[in-house]
């Protein structure tokens, strides 16, 4: 089992649907219309040259031509192609996402074992894979969008800061900006993730030697041999404890989540003090990640917009309803876990037993989700326009069905994130689910239009941070989303329209 069995499972439906869909599909489809030309330009090497309607930086493009600079030596020999240019086909530039699609699915895997170091093998194993058909990940990777390459970008830089390698990891943060804009968020999430473990981790080490010191002054009159013994193993704990220290904590909150963790509040105070008193240490490790948000920031006054093109269509609004959406599509695709009776079940028994602190947390909770559905609810015109996605079809058929329809669905927005921080608070910090809410709210709110893809990375990083053990929801959720992948590549490459005003063939997509 391991990397290599992941490595091959994807493998196994990578190849097959990507020969599928090219053969039905040849042609750029979509946003593909604009990303495919463009990497033809790189491939030509005319890097000056810029579509005016993408809006994300031209990551995938390097990346792509990485791989048909790879390839080249290869196809050039089967079929005679003279240049880079005549490698960068369709298919070609496509075969990246399915390339990215594997190394991914070895990065869930490593992070998956690092995270939860006790876990079985062969459950590591499954849960990696079944995590690589999350359906709008997996439908992504045989088409050339820039989905598939952020999220490895990003798991990538993930897994170098939990190594502790966080210059490596600076670096593969900025290729994942280079990719999509909006992973400066994750970039600072994974950041503030490792500084919560590291300060916490020294809090906790620092109570320990305390206690160590205390109990060999109690002990040193009666056994100064011991008193020895323990002073020098004293020494090597502190000598050793350094930025590493919250390592440990990382592996381990698994197991000690049972035990009482101090509140959201003592955790706070607790990461802002250790900081101050690490902050030489922390500015130094973290350098790499504070240049990047720097140079960032400079970019964003430069260009006057988070996003390259079409910045009409993409102005950054206050579309509050998003992170409610996003609440119950997560608990959707995690039905198994979040909608099973037993889980349910336990969530409210937990909810009458925290009152009337849980009351009044749904209450504002309540009135915060009616408020933004009212208020902050956009409905973009390429929502409403365009009825190639599935979201024209929610939209229009749930969400706006009735007009108090909206405002009835915001109980299930509502639980729907309770459970989510329920479960979440169960094996992580407050202060870490605090971050992580906070990095999911700075990621969608600003965008207007309603888009599946831009939930992967939070729903990935919720999914590796709830630590469900339950084998029989793995399995339910597996199935699921082989119901949901075979349901919406059939409808893509088998069920296909025409519009009256418009030539050509579409296609219904996420």
């Amino acid at each position: 089992m391991g990397r290599l069995a992941v490595a091959v499972m994807v493998s196994l439906w990578v190849i097959p649907i990507s020969i599928l869909v090219n053969r039905i599909v040849p042609e750029p489809y979509m946003d593909e219309i604009f990303h495919m030309p463009q990497a033809q330009q790189y491939c030509k090497g005319n890097f000056r040259s810029w579509d005016p309607m993408i809006t994300t930086p031209p990551g995938l493009y390097y990346l792509s031509l990485a791989h048909a600079t790879f390839l080249f030596p290869g196809l050039s020999y089967i079929n005679g192609a003279s240049s880079i240019f005549e490698v960068c086909s369709p298919v070609i530039l496509r075969s990246v996402n399915g390339v990215l699609a594997v190394i991914c699915s070895i990065l869930l895997y490593e992070i998956i074992t690092l995270l939860r170091p006790a876990l079985d093998d062969r459950k590591a194993t499954f849960y990696a894979v079944v995590l690589s058909m999350y359906p709008l990940h997996w439908f992504f990777t045989f088409l050339y969008y820039t989905d598939v390459a952020s999220l490895t970008a990003v798991l990538a830089m993930y897994l170098a800061c939990l190594r502790k390698s966080y210059w490596f990891s600076g670096l593969l943060g900025a290729m994942a900006v280079a990719i999509r804009q909006t992973n400066i968020i994750w970039m600072l999430f994974v950041a503030c993730s490792e500084i919560i473990n590291i300060t916490l981790g020294h809090q906790r080490d620092k109570i320990d030697i305390d206690g160590a010191s205390v109990s060999i002054r109690k002990n040193s009159q009666q056994a100064p041999e011991n008193n020895a013994i323990l002073s020098s193993n004293l020494r090597k704990r502190i000598i050793s404890s350094k930025l590493d220290t919250g390592a440990q904590l990382t592996h381990t909150r698994s197991s000690t989540s049972r035990i009482s963790t101090p509140g959201l509040v003592d955790d706070i105070i607790a990461v802002c003090l250790t900081s101050l008193h690490m902050k030489k240490k922390l500015f130094v490790a973290f350098s790499p990640f504070i240049i990047l948000l720097v140079a960032f920031v400079a970019f964003v006054r430069w260009n006057g917009s988070v996003v390259l093109g079409a910045k009409e269509a993409h102005a950054v609004s206050l579309h509050f309803a998003q992170i409610l959406y996003f609440g119950i599509f997560s608990a959707l695709v995690l039905a198994p876990l979040y909608f099973s009776f037993e889980e349910t079940i336990n969530f409210f028994q937990s909810f009458w037993k925290n009152r009337p602190h849980s009351f009044f947390q749904a209450i504002l909770a309540l009135i915060a989700g009616f408020i933004s559905v009212h208020f902050f609810s956009i409905a973009h015109p390429y929502l409403l326009a365009d009825n190639r996605h599935y979201t024209f079809y929610l939209w229009r058929k749930i969400i706006k069905a009735y007009w108090p329809m909206k405002y009835l669905l915001v109980p299930l927005y509502v639980y729907s994130w309770l459970s989510i921080c329920t479960r979440l608070g169960k094996v992580q910090r407050k202060i870490w689910v605090l971050g992580y809410f906070l990095a999911t709210a700075a990621v969608l709110i600003p965008a207007p239009l309603i888009e599946f893809r831009y939930y992967t990375i939070p729903f990935i990083f919720l999914i590796l941070h709830s630590h469900n053990n339950d084998t029989q929801s793995w399995v339910l959720m597996g199935f699921l989303y082989v119901a949901l992948n075979i349901f919406t590549m059939i409808m893509f490459l088998y069920r296909p329209f025409h519009w009256d005003h418009e030539l050509g063939t579409q296609r219904f997509i996420w």
